[in-house]
């Protein structure tokens, strides 16, 4: 199917060059070297030493092989030309969380679980959905995830001499309040020294890599002056030199059970950053990527990930840009970038070993501050009360509590803002304004407006505005109740009304059974297709009688002078049609 065809396959049947191929493989060495540090960084912040130990795994290694792995499979059948995938700093939290709880087997569990549904996203064309999901949400939760990655680096950025680093953020600073005294000069000094290589290259020339740089310096630095200052190579002894073979980790029906929250936040997390990626990708390229056909690729990455002993993976947005931006035509690109990493797995391992933790720390603080988002922060601080309501709350939960309860709480909140907003713009009113104010010029020029046309008396013409769903069906309740007295006609114009739910459905019919209890024949004018086919279908035109549901308002109008005993009038000439249908009732 063409949806799922991916780029890479389709840019081989456009015609690939040697002169892309040139292109594509500086950019895959580039960013290749740019993603070893940070592959290294994130699976050491991810995974507790214990959990690796237990799985016989290294945390640097486990980083490695979800980019080696996750990004090759990414680039080779997603959708988009030029996307880089791997670990990132957005799963760190979740990952780390359930790690420490259910040790890896459930991490890989839980993985599997979310690459399963990622798939099934894409397969359910859900590609274009994520963009519902509110600014102020992903900005709450990326902005706390920033604040918890950047906690969890104190540790090792002041060497601080703990065995466990607690996981809950208030822990944390408890634990380093507790600590401080136990702080290493020296790691202070190469973790604040690397933080300052990072700034400087990345403010004078961008272009370098400037995590390598500032590993190579750090590491020099350290070597030179043998200074106290943990490496992964006395830490973790160093990251192998081969590469696992492929196994299936150990199931468990009632671990996937109890994991199917964090399994659904890994599958969301991963979806919304990969597709946010493939957009600012499309920004900078001018390209168009398959939504659907990238996330069934996100899907098939994790769960390839979790069988060489990897961790979550997404796209990642600041290596897709410094791909773009060293040259990138193809996802060929993408897939050197994962060959250029495993080489250099396999070739300078031992020398991997002498990178010290300080500066990996520095990495991702680094990347904490480019995550926090803090110009957006500020600015949606700026917006609507609501809006700030879900941003503030999404944050707090993201810091204090839990990942899985900030995404769901806050989308939840969200969507009941939403919903309070579109109740106060669709309303039931009276039409007083327009038969009874001649004057007003606006509803003089509408051909279809009551002031118009000549009431009869007896007759009361109410509208809605905007879709007639749960927020506002109440309204209708009492409406005849508000009446001095109850007219013998009462025609609901619902032009306007371009939808309508089981609520508004139940409100109708409420309002129905009133009229006959009063003696009022109730008539519709301007019925759309959607509320015409779900009245067809609950039986509701039967009900009220096909005979009393109108296109427009004039057939109303006249249909109550019948029921009224008085002859029936022309209709205008300059009136046009009310209802975005053709078929006529």
């Amino acid at each position: 199917m063409p949806r799922y065809l991916p780029k890479s396959i389709v840019c081989w049947r456009e015609g690939y060059s040697l002169s892309a191929f040139g292109h594509d493989l500086l950019a895959g060495v580039t960013v290749g070297i740019i993603a070893l540090p940070l592959a290294m960084a994130f699976g050491i912040a991810s995974i507790p030493e214990s959990v690796a130990a237990q799985a016989g795994l290294s945390p640097p290694a486990m980083g490695l092989y979800t980019a080696i792995i996750a990004g090759f499979l990414i680039s080779a059948l997603g959708g988009s030309r030029v996307q880089i995938g791997g670990p990132t700093g957005a799963f760190i939290v979740i990952v780390y969380g359930i790690a420490v709880k259910h040790g890896y087997a459930g991490l890989a569990t839980a993985t599997l679980m979310a690459g399963a549904i990622i798939i099934i996203m894409g397969l359910a064309r859900f590609g274009a959905m994520i963009k519902f999901i509110p600014y102020p949400v992903t900005t709450g939760f990326t902005s706390g995830i920033a604040v918890i990655i950047a906690s969890s680096q104190l540790k090792d950025f002041f060497g601080l001499r703990m065995q466990e680093f607690p996981v809950a953020f208030l822990g944390k600073l408890q634990a380093v309040a507790e600590y401080a005294p136990t702080w290493n000069s020296a790691t202070t000094g190469v973790a604040v020294g690397s933080l300052t290589v990072l700034i400087l290259v990345r403010r004078f020339a961008p272009r370098i890599p400037w995590g390598i740089v500032a590993v190579v310096v750090g590491s020099v630095v350290v070597a030179v002056f043998q200074l106290p200052v943990e490496t992964i190579g006395t830490r973790f002894g160093g990251i192998p030199s081969t590469f696992p073979a492929p196994h299936l980790p150990a199931f468990s029906f009632a671990m996937a059970r109890d994991l199917i929250p964090e399994a659904t936040t890994i599958a969301i997390l991963a979806a919304i950053e990969s597709l946010l990626s493939a957009v600012v990708a499309d920004g900078m390229t001018g390209g168009r990527h398959k939504a659907d056909c990238e996330l069934v690729a996100q899907g098939l990455a994790n769960i390839g990930s979790v069988l060489f002993g990897g961790i979550p993976a997404t796209g990642a947005i600041a290596r897709t840009a410094a791909n773009v931006k060293s040259g990138a035509r193809t996802p060929v690109a993408g897939i050197i970038h994962s060959l250029t990493l495993l080489l250099v797995m396999l070739l300078l391992a031992p020398w991997a070993s002498a990178i010290p933790l300080a500066t990996l720390a520095a990495m991702l603080m680094m990347v904490a501050w480019n995550m926090s988002e803090l110009d957006h922060f500020r600015y949606l601080l700026r917006a609507p009360k609501s809006d700030i309501a879900v941003l503030l709350t999404t944050f707090g939960l993201t810091v204090f509590t839990d990942l899985t309860i900030a995404v769901g709480v806050g989308m939840v909140l969200a969507a009941m803002l939403f919903i309070k907003r579109m109740a106060e713009v669709s309303n039931v009113s009276a039409i007083t304004r327009e038969f009874g104010n001649g004057d007003d010029l606006a509803e003089m020029k509408d051909p279809n407006a009551i002031a118009r046309r000549q009431l009869p008396p007896g007759v009361e013409v109410y509208e809605i505005n905007g879709p007639f769903f749960f927020g506002v069906a109440d309204r209708l309740q009492d409406t005849l109740r508000g009446l001095e007295k109850p007219p013998k006609v009462f025609i609901l114009r619902m032009r306007r009304v371009p939808a309508i739910d089981a609520t508004g459905l139940h409100a109708l019919e409420e309002f129905h059974k009133k009229c006959l209890h009063q003696g009022t024949k109730l008539l519709l004018a301007g019925v759309h297709a959607q509320p015409l086919y779900a009245f067809i279908n609950i039986g509701f035109d039967k009900v009220i009688g096909v005979e009393n549901l109108f296109e427009n308002i004039d057939n109303a109008l006249n249909r109550a002078r019948s029921i009224l005993g008085l002859p029936a009038e022309a209709r205008p000439s300059d009136t046009v049609s009310e209802v975005a249908r053709e078929r006529s009732v």
